[in-house]
């Protein structure tokens, strides 16, 4: 298939359906509501397909916990506060070993905030989000075509690990307008699915999906279960981008559309002989703390940019374990970091100012 232009939310959407996504259960809120709507044109017209915009939130994820129950690739995606509705599911699905998707474009917080975009959802994305010791796959796209591909890579691995994994994306990959190539991907059931509840067909015993376990004793093995599942997940699954860092005196660490503004600060400093990296993680769960601290070992500074108050600035920090001095430059609320901040951030860090 050639590279079409395509806006972000339309791009994931065909993205998702090519690896074989065949429900999907959301709820309309912005900047992602073109990705519903392209969604309810596809499944309409995809054998096997099954599109319902749910009453709310909390409807929608409990959808996708029967579909993926079923042993079907499915799907949901919202902003900020409606992933917060979605916790509770969300949880329930990481406790059912339930794989689906979960796309979060987010908008700025807390609480209602606005419409514009935003990486406010680090933590709750990151850190769990919901109740309980669980963990979910995250994926960073920085441009149009890597949210495509990620989707796609999303669906893949929640069928491999039996988990959520979560597309993590600002406003802006949602709403920009890129060039970008819809792959063709392998949608056979690759992955042996006996556990799903989708009829015995008098060939086995029927399977229970469930999250509880009201022996403490069989909850606790259940965790160590799960623990040793991202454990796998933290030792094969790391991704990370890093530019110009081995001999850089300044890294610059970013991730989605910032790191496209740090990029374009890098290019500036570089240009008048400044030694600048940059470092971008594209999985922030697990996070690359080993990377990272390999490609800072020879800066003299490191600076973190967000569309926060400095969310990842704290992994930042447990990867570098105090030994190299961090600076921020975030802005929230729809108001992005500027290619100037960061550029004269870069010349204060390299005059050790």
């Amino acid at each position: 298939m050639s590279r079409e232009l395509l806006k972000g939310n339309v791009a994931i959407a065909e993205a998702a359906v090519k690896a074989g996504c065949r429900g999907f259960f959301g709820y309309p809120i912005t900047p992602q509501n073109e990705l519903i709507e392209h969604m309810s044109n596809l499944l309409e017209n995809t054998p096997g397909g099954a599109f319902v915009q749910a009453e709310s939130e909390v409807a929608a994820i409990n959808m996708v916990y029967g579909g993926a129950a079923s042993g079907a690739r499915v799907m949901t995606s919202s902003s900020g506060p409606g992933i917060s509705l979605k916790a509770e599911g969300i949880s329930f699905c990481a406790g059912a070993e339930l794989p689906c998707v979960i796309v979060n474009i987010m908008r700025g917080g807390p609480g209602l905030g606005g419409i514009q975009p935003s990486q406010a959802d680090y933590f709750q994305a990151t850190k769990g989000g919901g109740h309980g010791d669980y963990s979910l796959l995250v994926y960073a796209p920085a441009s149009v075509q890597e949210a495509a591909d990620l989707t796609q890579k999303a669906f893949d691995r929640a069928d491999f690990y039996r988990t959520p994994v979560m597309i993590l994306a600002d406003g802006v990959i949602g709403q920009m307008m890129e060039p970008c190539e819809i792959k063709d991907f392998d949608t056979r059931d690759q992955y042996n699915k006996d556990w799903a509840c989708n009829s015995t067909q008098g060939k086995r015993d029927r399977n229970i999906i469930k999250s509880i376990y009201l022996d403490p004793n069989d909850l606790n093995d259940h965790n160590k279960k799960l623990q040793a599942k991202y454990d796998v997940i933290k030792k094969d699954e790391v991704m990370f981008e890093a530019m110009d860092c081995e001999d850089a005196d300044v890294v610059l660490v970013a991730y989605g559309t910032t790191a496209r503004i740090a990029r374009s600060a890098m290019a500036k400093a570089k240009a008048e002989g400044l030694k600048v990296g940059l470092f971008r993680p594209i999985t922030l769960w697990p996070y690359p703390y080993a990377e990272l601290k390999e490609a800072c070992k020879n800066a003299k500074g490191v600076i973190v940019s967000e569309m926060s108050m400095g969310q990842m600035v704290y992994d930042v920090q447990l990867a570098l374990e105090g030994q190299k001095p961090i600076s921020f430059i975030g802005e929230a609320g729809g108001i992005m970091p500027s290619t100037e901040q960061i550029y004269d951030e870069i010349i204060k860090v390299s005059k050790g100012v």
